[in-house]
């Protein structure tokens, strides 16, 4: 590993610890909220949009969400590791069968949805039980006949 792979390795541990960014990927609905300065004034403000892309490149990581914004659509390319987003939430997650959505664009109404996917498929673990066994006799024991 050369000087400048180590460098940028400490620096993305020290961000993602300062900021824990949300599993997210292409189709989820996602709410950024990052600081705005207009002026002397600094305010909070929030894009709310689906991720259409993600590029994973260590500290030079980003998404792009896309907005419909009063009938025109809005892109806006994020940097995860900026520090003047605040937060980052995952409204919804979408089901969808490509890395890039770039495909939405041409997409009006309708025919843009994305379908939401069922609650999250992990399970609690459980004890898997064989059949005819009941759950107070483990497996080493006999079933009381001598």
């Amino acid at each position: 590993m050369n000087v400048l792979q180590r460098l940028e390795e400490n620096q993305l541990t020290r961000l993602a610890a300062a900021r824990p960014v949300p599993v997210f990927q292409a189709g989820d609905t996602v709410r950024v909220s990052l600081r705005v300065v207009e002026g002397e004034r600094e305010r909070i403000q929030a894009f709310e949009g689906v991720c259409i892309a993600r590029k994973n490149a260590g500290v030079n990581s980003n998404f792009t969400l896309r907005k419909i914004s009063y009938g025109e659509g809005v892109e806006r390319i994020f940097p995860l590791y900026s520090p003047r987003i605040t937060a980052i939430e995952v409204v919804r997650r979408g089901v969808v069968r490509r890395a890039k959505l770039y495909y939405l664009r041409g997409l009006t109404g309708k025919k843009a949805r994305i379908a939401e996917r069922a609650r999250d498929s992990v399970r609690p673990e459980r004890e898997t039980q064989t059949r005819g066994q009941s759950s107070g006799q483990s497996s080493g024991q006999s079933s009381g006949v001598s």
